[in-house]
């Protein structure tokens, strides 16, 4: 393809940014400062998030995307627009775009991600489910024969998919993952501790002790917050245990997803997966011990890929490199004059 190709991957959590030659250039939270008074973003990423809970009244501070959908879709190609400019600047040619979506997302919400990509000031659009995207990423050989399983657990979802011959099999998305996990967190704390903690400080206890089992040396943080009856500043005590237990309830649904798939999928396939096993991807896939509970759950060999906040990005960098991967699953770059009369 003719020109600069950005690929974004338009995370929940995190919104990373990939630029042909350049490698990824950003990984930042997926949250923006937004100046009300003057109706523009001020900051974003981390800086935005840093700000979360001490603003002024006239900023605020949004999440555009929750629960793997564009909720804001102006914030977001403003956001896209922000990186085009600032990669393209001094180019003549537009950039090529390439986003990462759910593996459920319908047709409606596929085209209005194109066209909001191409509004942004991209010359052509295209998209690629991230289960695709985050075993490429995480060094699966997809088009090999042989069905491999992809349970990709982000912020907002959690995609799980059966790949084989380059294409999505069988596949299924479910919004539980890891904003689940600190709103469960959160809610623990309130009902047993007694003490009212934001969604940094629950983000923060599940990286520090967040596990999916008992430990045999427990570990411990003390999270502040305010108190649930005086709203006086308090904190609390929280385990390992604690927190397992909070969200056991949700892995248990992730787990449930995956038998699913597995359901859906033909003898052959799963013949192979049993083989081949189960690879996990994304922010969650750090919880530990998740390969572990998972496997023990499935009776499947489980394994976390290398890096893998980042496997979705860095699989759609190696996809530029393979567009027909892209074309095997119905994908195709196209202008916005192209989009005309569109439907999937």
């Amino acid at each position: 393809m003719i020109g600069t190709s950005i690929c974004f991957d338009l995370g929940t959590g995190y919104l990373s940014v990939f630029v042909q030659g350049k490698g990824i250039i950003a990984n930042e939270p997926s949250v923006v400062a937004y100046d009300a008074e003057n109706e523009k973003i001020s900051v974003l990423g981390k800086k935005a998030y840093e700000m979360m809970g001490k603003t002024h009244d006239w900023i605020d501070i949004i999440n555009p995307i929750k629960e793997g959908s564009i909720a804001d879709f102006q914030i977001v190609q403003n956001i896209i627009g922000y990186y085009v400019q600032k990669v393209c600047s001094n180019k003549i040619l537009k950039p090529n775009v390439l986003i990462s979506i759910p593996c459920d997302m319908n047709s409606v919400d596929k085209r209005s991600v194109l066209e909001m990509a191409t509004a942004s000031g991209a010359s052509k659009a295209c998209l690629v489910e991230e289960p695709l995207a985050a075993a490429i990423g995480a060094g699966v050989d997809v088009n090999s024969y042989h069905g491999t399983m992809i349970v990709d657990i982000g912020a907002g979802t959690t995609d799980i998919a059966v790949i084989a011959r380059g294409m999505i099999c069988t596949s299924k998305s479910i919004k539980i993952a890891g904003n689940t996990f600190n709103e469960a967190i959160t809610a623990f704390a309130k009902r047993e501790r007694n003490i009212i903690i934001g969604t940094q400080t629950a983000e923060t206890i599940k990286k520090d002790i967040g596990c999916t089992n008992f430990l045999e040396a427990e570990l411990a943080v003390r999270a502040v917050g305010k108190d649930a009856v005086t709203n006086l500043p308090s904190s609390a005590e929280i385990t390992s245990a604690d927190v397992f237990l909070s969200f056991n309830d949700q892995l248990e649904q992730i787990v449930e997803a995956i038998r699913q798939v597995l359901e859906k999928t033909p003898p052959e396939l799963n013949a192979d997966v049993s083989k081949t096993g189960i690879t996990i991807t994304g922010g969650s896939a750090l919880l530990t011990g998740i390969d572990r509970f998972i496997e023990y759950r499935t009776g499947i060999t489980t394994r976390i890929a290398n890096d893998p906040q980042t496997c979705v990005i860095r699989g759609m960098g190696k996809i530029l490199k393979a567009p027909k991967l892209l074309e095997r699953n119905g994908y195709y770059f196209k202008t916005r004059q192209e989009l005309v009369g569109y439907d999937e």
